[in-house]
């Protein structure tokens, strides 16, 4: 008989923070499915019509950069756990390198499909999943670097990204579009290049330093975390001004909406820094409603503890329930799309619930890996 897999060690703050990215990230998928908005809309236009429509657009811009980060964080948790057992380190390190191509193979096969309804085998995209497969892989290979190193790597990663964007490439000869769009730019084949979220999940890991070793209190995590948050709103606004480099979309003025709404496919060095501001303000605020009113917080923890198999259980259903059987499929709007987030979390937060169980009382190999 199997013995019962070891409780593991969990932070509520990261459960809670990666539950919200998992909600808004359900946000922006109901908008897909549900709003007919996207039969005419040009992702890369930041005009709409209402503000209603401008919101719903804009608050899954969390959803990359809180991913990758929390990723990082928890890889770094994760190898830096297993060394204090006395686990080798290749060990440590391929325990990570497999999760991270299994996430590349769920992306090629699972998700790839799914947003389609399973109609058609898609394998040959990448996503963001399997963008935070191979940032987790790279990850592993400088996770038990010190902090101050992979800050170093990090930034260094987003400084030069904005010169490598200008290497010219025909997306129509297959050998450069993958390369450059697997690595730097955006595109049909992969609209997250690994490099630069790579360099927010490296942020995340050092991030991770602080959150879960370093700062010993929530007290210091608070002032910490806002202290580098503004700092990165401050750099980020300085580059912005700046109109040249590390921007990628033109604004009008200082504090309008085109201010802050430079390019994210690819993102610029601008929207990395303030994504990675977002993220970190973003758990520093939740820790501090954690110890004020942690019951608040409670539903972003069910699907925060399984995220992976809340992204991808609530994706096929509704590419099955709504695309392949044409069930409202674009024929509503901002109401339709949020009666249908609240739908998805009827179902997906019992399911979570369940599947949390099964993976703490299961040995199962795949079980684990989701």
């Amino acid at each position: 008989m199997s013995s019962t897999p070891e409780k593991k060690i969990r932070f509520e703050y990261i459960d809670q923070f990666r539950g919200l990215v998992g909600i808004l990230m359900l946000v922006g998928h109901s908008s897909y499915y549900f709003n007919s908005v996207w039969n005419y809309l040009d992702p890369l236009d930041p005009l709409f019509g209402s503000w209603g429509q401008f919101v719903l657009r804009y608050m899954g811009y969390l959803c990359a950069p809180g991913f990758l980060m929390m990723n990082g964080a928890m890889v770094w948790w994760s190898y830096h756990r297993r060394i204090a057992k006395g686990v080798p380190d290749w060990t440590a390190r391929w325990h990570l390198i497999q999760r991270g191509l299994f996430l590349v193979v769920l992306q090629m096969t699972w998700v790839n499909a799914s947003w389609g309804g399973f109609k058609v085998f898609q394998p040959w995209h990448i996503g963001i999943i399997a963008c935070i497969g191979l940032a987790m892989i790279l990850l592993t290979l400088i996770v038990n670097f010190r902090w101050q190193l992979r800050l170093l790597i990090a930034l260094t990663i987003l400084v030069i990204h904005p010169f490598l964007l200008r290497i010219p490439y025909d997306p129509e000869v297959s050998w450069q579009q993958v390369l450059m769009q697997t690595f730097i730019d955006s595109g049909k084949f992969n609209k997250y290049p690994v490099l630069p979220w790579f360099a927010l999940a490296i942020l995340g890991s050092v991030m991770a330093t602080g959150w879960l070793e370093a700062w010993k209190t929530d007290k210091k995590r608070i002032y910490m975390g806002l202290g580098i948050a503004l700092t990165a709103f401050l750099v980020a606004i300085v580059i912005r001004m700046g109109r040249g480099y590390g921007n990628i979309s033109p604004f009008s003025d200082f504090g309008t909406y085109s201010f802050f709404l430079d390019q994210k496919y690819p993102p610029s060095l601008f929207m990395g820094l303030l994504s990675f501001g977002a993220v970190v303000l973003g758990v520093s605020i939740f820790i501090a409603i954690g110890k004020v009113a942690p019951k608040l917080l409670t539903v972003f923890s069910i699907p925060g503890k399984v995220p992976l198999f809340f992204y991808a259980v609530h994706l096929a259903i509704m590419g099955v329930f709504v695309k392949r059987m044409d069930f409202f499929y674009r024929d509503g709007g901002i109401l339709a799309t949020f009666i249908g987030v609240a739908v998805m979390l009827v179902v997906m937060l019992p399911l979570c619930k369940w599947f949390f169980g099964v993976k703490r009382r299961s040995n199962n190999y795949f079980i684990q890996m989701m």
